[in-house]
């Protein structure tokens, strides 16, 4: 099967995007951290840039309207064959959709919805095969999990969505596409949810978790939670400059 199919098979997490208010200055914020690249994404989303790395696409950064005083938060996207038909599932599962669907020009059609729990994720449906790098390399995005006071209720949300096969072990569900895993809904602590609510949280792979962290914080950035090894890696969570939280992890090879 292509990469392209991969991507794109229902409920992969496909893209990763982030709204801000100083669009510039995040730029600069993951460029120095990542290496990323960047150029303008699809007019029809108004400021948004697309970065890049090794001449694949690893995510977008686009302005928010200076009126919305929303979160600044890493939002995935999940893929799908018929946004209009899972916007409606979304609706009739106990979600609600904040925006869409709409086209964005000619590479596809989206949505931005959140689960029952609060939590914000992005429906989308490709009209051209992705040009998303894929292969875990340092810069580009691995994982996302999705932090929740209830995971096996909230799963069954994305059950019924997506059509994810569902396996539990603990309190953490794990969605699996074509047997594959592509995701986690982890049960979440009272002190973290008071201070973020529920949310899904993007992993990037870095080649050294403890010198990215520094990176960040030399940067603008702070420190939400020390480096600390974990059976997926070493790993940390950081915030930027405008405190978008996401996960630095060195996955072993």
């Amino acid at each position: 099967m292509s990469e392209g199919a991969i991507l794109s098979a229902p409920g992969t997490p496909c893209w990763v995007s982030l709204m801000v208010h100083g669009l510039d200055t995040t730029e600069e914020f993951y460029r120095g951290l990542f290496g990323w690249t960047f150029e303008e994404g699809p007019r029809t989303l108004g400021a948004y840039r697309l970065a890049r790395l090794d001449g694949g696409q690893v995510a977008g950064i686009g302005a928010m309207a200076p009126e919305r005083r929303l979160p600044v938060a890493w939002t995935p996207y999940l893929a799908t064959d018929d946004a209009d038909a899972a916007a409606e599932l979304v609706r009739c599962c106990g979600g609600t959709v904040g925006v869409g669907p709409l086209d964005a020009d000619a590479a596809g059609r989206k949505a931005i919805c959140s689960d029952p729990a609060g939590a914000v994720f992005g429906v989308w449906q490709p009209r051209r095969p992705p040009e998303v790098v894929r292969r875990v390399r340092p810069g580009t995005p691995v994982w996302n999990d999705l932090l929740v006071p209830e995971p096996m209720m909230v799963a069954k949300f994305y059950e019924l969505v997506f059509g994810y096969d569902v396996r539990a072990e603990g309190d953490t569900a794990t969605l699996y596409v074509q047997d594959r895993p592509v995701a986690s809904v982890c049960a979440a602590g009272e002190e973290t949810l008071r201070e973020t609510g529920p949310r899904w949280t993007t992993h990037f792979e870095v080649a050294d978790v403890d010198a990215s962290v520094a990176r960040a914080v030399e940067l603008g950035g702070r420190l939400v939670r020390e480096p600390h090894e974990t059976a997926a890696g070493r790993m940390a969570e950081v915030a930027d400059i405008e405190g978008a939280r996401f996960t630095l992890v060195h996955t072993p090879q």
